[in-house]
């Protein structure tokens, strides 16, 4: 048996056992992976995957757990290779980060500028997608960290930590009648055309409970992923924005929109980091983590990937 052929199971699962997309996505040849396969079925002396025909149709129960077998193996082979990376070249690499449209633009480009400064030699790579893409990235070893605040923390293989704390505002044109109003109500927002987050992003559930709460039915003229267009449909008139602080920290005062803080209606939010639970973390990874809060610092990350409890308030 060889890494070849757990390489392919594993992609063959990840494609939904559909050997020409996993083909594809290997750069190889369908006939090749098939033939992979039944090699290493024969050497375990089991199947791995029931067949119909020349098709795959579901794992069997024994290869249930030869999947959770490559699934290390692979994870391990992924981490040899970092320690490889780390020691030959001890400020060199690529971080691939794995986050939401929100984070990139606006609470990433600081520390990811002071590890470039730090480590003019590591290349960053970020992957945007949804909360849920996000942890799939960190699954399959596209990123290395994953930031975003729904749907990390419900995912069993990642370890993962708070690392900040929001609300959310609302955002009207200077003009509108809720910009003189400092603390607004949910009566009074489900009575406007509201613009928002897509339900999965950005703290958009907390959102929707609150008005499930009130028995509120508020109008969304507008979803979207992004603050900034968020914003652009506000000024045209299309309803009250509501996006995360964060977005806003851009805008001058005095200008053109109106922000007002709605944490007293929707809560806090915690955006949390993310790892694969066993992943070997290189020295510039833990450092550029640890830019992200002065609550993380590297002995509390190796602690959390051990397997160890952590704690700490925000």
């Amino acid at each position: 048996m060889n890494l070849h052929q757990f390489r392919f199971v594993q992609e063959a699962v990840r494609r939904n056992l559909n050997l020409t997309e996993t083909a594809k996505a290997l750069y190889t040849s369908q006939p090749g992976i098939s033939k992979a396969i039944i090699e290493l079925e024969e050497e375990l002396g089991l199947e791995i995957f029931e067949r119909h025909g020349k098709r795959l149709r579901r794992v069997t129960e024994p290869g249930q757990l030869v999947l959770r077998a490559v699934e290390i193996i692979m994870r391990e082979v992924a981490n040899l290779q970092r320690i490889g990376e780390e020691y030959s070249k001890q400020e060199a690499g690529t971080l691939s980060i794995a986050t939401t449209h929100t984070q990139a633009r606006y609470f990433l480009p600081e520390p990811v500028a002071a590890l470039r400064r730090k480590y003019p030699r590591v290349q960053v790579v970020l992957h945007q997608g949804t909360p849920r893409q996000v942890a799939q990235m960190l699954r399959d070893d596209v990123a290395e960290i994953g930031l975003a605040t729904e749907a990390l923390a419900e995912v069993d293989d990642l370890v993962t930590l708070p690392c900040y704390e929001w609300q959310h505002v609302i955002v009207v044109p200077a003009q509108h009648a809720l910009a003189a109003v400092e603390r607004p109500t949910l009566e009074q927002l489900a009575a406007e055309p509201l613009v928002s987050y897509h339900p999965t992003f950005t703290g958009r559930s907390r959102i929707d409970q609150a008005f499930a709460r009130a028995r509120l039915k508020p109008t969304f003229a507008l979803e979207a992923i992004d603050a900034d267009v968020i914003k652009t449909y506000v000024r045209v008139g299309m309803g009250v924005g509501i996006v995360a602080e964060l977005a806003m920290r851009d805008d001058p005062p005095g200008g053109d929109l109106v922000a007002r803080p709605v944490g007293h209606l929707f809560g806090s939010n915690v955006t949390r980091v993310a790892f694969k639970r066993g992943a070997y973390l290189r020295q510039f990874v833990l450092t550029f983590v640890e830019s992200l809060s002065d609550r993380l610092t590297g002995s509390l990350i190796q602690r959390a990937m051990s397997g160890n409890p952590v704690h700490y308030d925000l």
